[in-house]
């Protein structure tokens, strides 16, 4: 009797040192608080329930290098970004929402170790095929570029050759001028928008979407909000996406982590009054974001 009990409270002894070892301490951190980030780091805690996930203000926290190397660190905003980059020592580090453009600014080609950089922009490849599959008989598309965005151009031409579409350019340094775009808007069949700050933004938003409307073509992109605005279609990940991905990568050892990473879950958003204005079809935003990821994952 007396054994038996030992080696019961020596079992639970043994499950609670096991759990304490492997739980994790995930620490979240931005320049500023708020209900989105207080809502993301309560939701990403119940998913893990076993790990200390916490949230901490950024002038609260040492320099990097000072911070347990056992710590997974998540980077929710740019000014935490410019922190970590302060030194190369650190814990391994999950830059949150980060986009192609505004790594570029912040790094150029350099990416640093124990980093990993998860993109907020829709992987263009991803865009192309979505003009495709709403669009078929598209052919031409046109891209608006700045100064910050030209580097995308490539990646694109190769993500549009093997489906038979050529990607039309028109370089936008004023865009308080419109003549680029109506320039655009004559030489191709729709439109697809990079994730460009300089030119899709509250400023440009209104000029963007009736020019694309008054001239027939649809506006592909650059992101959820211009489709509630008037674009046609978009991809995007929303939160709960997002929560999968890092909760999955927190179940990696911080060594596996890519050092760069497209959102593997996502969704379509689409504007049915734009695609009734311009005679097209509905769309069933589920079907297409499903076909969408299987082309992704075949070999």
């Amino acid at each position: 009797m007396v054994l038996s009990r030992c080696l019961f409270w020596l079992s639970v002894v043994s499950l609670l040192l096991a759990s304490s070892v492997h739980a994790a301490d995930v620490l979240l951190t931005a320049i500023e608080d708020s209900p989105g980030i207080r809502a993301f780091t309560a939701e990403l805690s119940k998913r893990r329930p076993q790990d200390q996930v916490h949230f901490r203000l950024l002038a609260d926290l040492p320099v990097p290098g000072r911070l347990p190397d056992a710590t997974r660190l998540i980077l929710l905003d740019g000014p935490s970004l410019d922190w970590r980059l302060q030194e190369a020592r650190g814990p391994s580090t999950l830059v949150m929402r980060i986009s192609r453009i505004q790594a570029r600014q912040r790094l150029g080609s350099y990416r640093p170790g124990r980093l990993s950089l998860l993109w907020s922009d829709p992987p263009l490849s991803r865009q192309v095929n979505l003009a495709r599959m709403i669009l078929p008989a598209a052919r031409r598309i046109g891209v608006l570029y700045g100064r910050n965005s030209a580097f995308l151009l490539d990646e694109l031409r190769k993500a549009a050759a093997p489906l038979g579409l050529e990607i039309v350019t028109q370089f936008w340094t004023d865009t308080t001028d419109n003549h680029a775009v109506q320039t655009l808007l004559g030489e191709c069949d729709v439109l697809l928008g990079l994730d460009d700050a300089d030119l899709y933004n509250p400023k440009t938003a209104k000029s963007l979407l009736l020019s694309s409307y008054a001239g027939k073509r649809a506006l592909i992109g650059p992101n959820a909000a211009f489709v509630k605005a008037g674009s046609l279609a978009s991809t995007y990940s929303d939160q709960a996406d997002w929560l999968a991905i890092v909760d999955d990568l927190l179940d990696r050892p911080p060594a596996s982590w890519p050092r760069t990473l497209y959102p593997n879950r996502f969704k379509v958003a689409s504007n049915a009054q734009v695609a009734r204005s311009l005679d097209i079809e509905p769309i069933d935003e589920l079907a297409v974001a499903n076909a969408l990821a299987k082309g992704e994952t075949r070999p």
